[in-house]
């Protein structure tokens, strides 16, 4: 490459030394690549609906943060001076194949293939935000006082814990916006090492669980207090004298009342068989 060659060049000088965006390009072949793997947390996007207690399905709105040491990346700074790093698409160079193993979107992977920054030393990073859909089991019999946790488990589709190695980062919740209807509690993460029967090399993951914790004011305004005061007119019926002729009134009023209200909750309440509310049964 001459002096001349603007920084794009570099490009195709690993290309002709046996580079492949194919293959894993460690510097060894039967070495491990070191990936550092991060969940940085956003929000519970809207409009759309935070959780889909029905199907049973979480929305996030999340980047994915990796970063590894690719040797056929790396210039001479030296070499080229002002030439600190480059951006190359997703699709020319070798990225890792990170999914969300629980993903329950149709297109299965829904982050957003941006550039990989990559300076003079090989070290890239590669930051793809995206809206998740995953699989979660959502319990709401203590409705509306509920505590939900649900697992992102995040992993490398075909390359073993031999080839990639995961190690996990604690996820970034700085940025998070918060949401109407849920408080974040927290995300903690795991890293787990799976080994099946077929082969001896390890498949490691990380999860990352998001707890969080409904927020009550809203329903507290709109089912509480009123099945209070309800309930308590009830009680009234009993403490008026058989003779008076409000009595038979106050009841018809309170039956119509509690009726308006059952078909209130049945709207507010989550749409599922698997656990039925407490305020509901």
């Amino acid at each position: 490459v001459s002096s001349q060659s603007t920084p794009w060049s570099l490009v195709y000088v690993p290309q002709e030394s046996g580079f492949s965006k194919r293959h894993r390009n460690s510097s060894i072949s039967n070495q491990s690549v070191s990936l550092l793997f991060l969940l940085s947390f956003l929000s519970f996007p809207s409009p759309f609906c935070s959780q889909d207690e029905k199907n049973q399905v979480l929305i996030t709105n999340a980047w994915l943060q990796m970063s590894w040491v690719d040797v056929y990346l790396s210039w001479d700074q030296y070499e080229y001076p002002g030439v600190q790093n480059l951006r190359f698409p997703a699709d020319q160079i070798w990225v890792p194949d990170i999914l969300l193993y629980n993903s329950a979107d149709e297109r299965f992977d829904a982050t957003f293939h941006t550039n990989v920054l990559v300076n003079y030393s090989g070290s890239c990073q590669y930051i793809p935000p995206g809206i998740l859909k995953s699989t979660c089991y959502i319990d709401v019999r203590w409705f509306p006082f509920d505590v939900q946790k649900c697992d992102l488990k995040f992993g490398s589709w075909t390359h073993s814990g031999w080839l990639i190695d995961l190690q996990m980062l604690e996820a970034d919740i700085s940025n998070y916006i918060s949401n109407g209807e849920w408080d974040l509690v927290g995300v903690p993460g795991k890293r787990n090492e799976m080994y099946y029967e077929c082969c001896k090399e390890p498949y490691p993951d990380v999860t990352y669980t998001i707890t969080m914790r409904r927020r009550t004011l809203y329903y507290g305004l709109n089912l509480l207090i009123p099945c209070v005061l309800i309930s308590g007119l009830a009680l009234l019926v009993f403490l008026l004298p058989a003779d008076s002729g409000e009595k038979i009134s106050l009841g018809i009023t309170v039956l119509l009342s509690l009726t308006v209200f059952m078909l209130l909750v049945a709207e507010i309440m989550p749409a599922t068989s698997d656990s039925v509310p407490l305020i509901g049964k």
